[in-house]
This record gives C-alpha cells, sequence and structure tokens, in this order.
C-alpha cells in the first residue's frame, strides 16, 4: 500500500483550509485517510502550518510519500532537517543528544523567524487602519542600520586640492552673477 503524506482540502468556495492527512494514494482527495498531522490555512498573512513534527518525521521514516506542496511545508517546519541529523546519528557522526540539539536549535531559530514576520505584517496592517481612518498614529517599523566604517584618507597631493578650489570658486561666482535680478534684466533688453 502507497502512502502519500498530502492536503485535504476543507472550507468553503473561494476560502480554502487544508489538513495535512496521512492517506493511501488509491483513495480520493477529500476521501478517506489514515491520520491527520496538522492544518494548514493559506488566507492568513502569513499562511499559518500547524503540524505536529513528531507524527510527520515518523511517518516518514515508515516510507510515507509527501506530495510537492507537503513537501516544502516539511522543509519550512524542520522535519526533513530533523531527517538530516539523524541520518548522521545512524551513521556515527554524532550523537543523538548532540543532534536533538542542533535540531532544537534550527526549530526555534526558524520560529522566531516566522514569528518576526508575523509581527511586522501585523504592524504595517496596523499603520495601514490607523492611516485610512485618518489618526495620527504612527507605528515607525523598526529598521536596522548596518553599521559602516569608514577607512581613513589617503595622504593627498598639496598641489591638487589648491588647483581645484579656485576653479569651483569662479564657477560660484559665474552662476551667482547670472542667477541676480539685474542680470536677468540684460539678458531681456
Amino acid at each position: 500500500m502507497a502512502v502519500k503524506i498530502r492536503l485535504q482540502r476543507k472550507g468553503k468556495k473561494q476560502k480554502p483550509f487544508y489538513h495535512i492527512v496521512i492517506a493511501d494514494a488509491r483513495a480520493p482527495r477529500d476521501g478517506r485517510f489514515i491520520e491527520k498531522i496538522g492544518t494548514y490555512n493559506p488566507l492568513t498573512q502569513p499562511a499559518t502550518i500547524e503540524l505536529d513534527r513528531d507524527k510527520a518525521f515518523e511517518w516518514l521514516g515508515k516510507g510515507a510519500q509527501p506530495t510537492e506542496t507537503v513537501r516544502a511545508m516539511l522543509r519550512f517546519k524542520g522535519v526533513f532537517y530533523r531527517k538530516h541529523v539523524m541520518r548522521g546519528v545512524e551513521k556515527g557522526a554524532y550523537t543523538e543528544e548532540v543532534a536533538m540539539e542542533k535540531y532544537n536549535d534550527y526549530v526555534a531559530a526558524k520560529d522566531a523567524k516566522t514569528a518576526a514576520r508575523a509581527e511586522k505584517i501585523s504592524a504595517e496592517k496596523a499603520a495601514f487602519r490607523a492611516k485610512v481612518a485618518g489618526l495620527d498614529i504612527k507605528v515607525a517599523a523598526k529598521k536596522e542600520v548596518p553599521k559602516v566604517e569608514v577607512a581613513p584618507a589617503a595622504p593627498a597631493v598639496e598641489d591638487a586640492p589648491a588647483a581645484v578650489a579656485p576653479v569651483e570658486e569662479e564657477v560660484v561666482a559665474v552662476v551667482a552673477e547670472e542667477a541676480t535680478p539685474e542680470a536677468v534684466a540684460q539678458e531681456e533688453e
């Protein structure tokens, strides 16, 4: 029996909501399934994926084949990373404790990044709603400014700046003369 990890559509017309299920490959899309391991809501910003990572890892170990979309979700949630580090344990590259520590660090970093993205989107929505309502509330998104180090300037030749400076003064003087009202009146006559 070929087993698939796939999406099962729920929800109304034009408002999709999916269950992530383990099902026989011969079963219909929305038909019988073996086990439900999560949900996927593409309508939220960012899309919400609730997944039991342990069950997904277990079923991958048993040979269940994910569809392309579910494969991307499993990769996003770190299930394939766990499979990768556990393969390292089988080969003896490191212990299971080190592997689980790597996996947990990866998942924590990924979840923090996703939470930050969700927070940014909700702040943008709040700013938009305040702007539409005509309120003077300013929600500023924090921008990280990269620190730039300035290299020390190379010693310049003393003759070059002196030669350039008078030319700049002459150009400024000519432009200033042309902009005076008397100069404009003389050109008109």
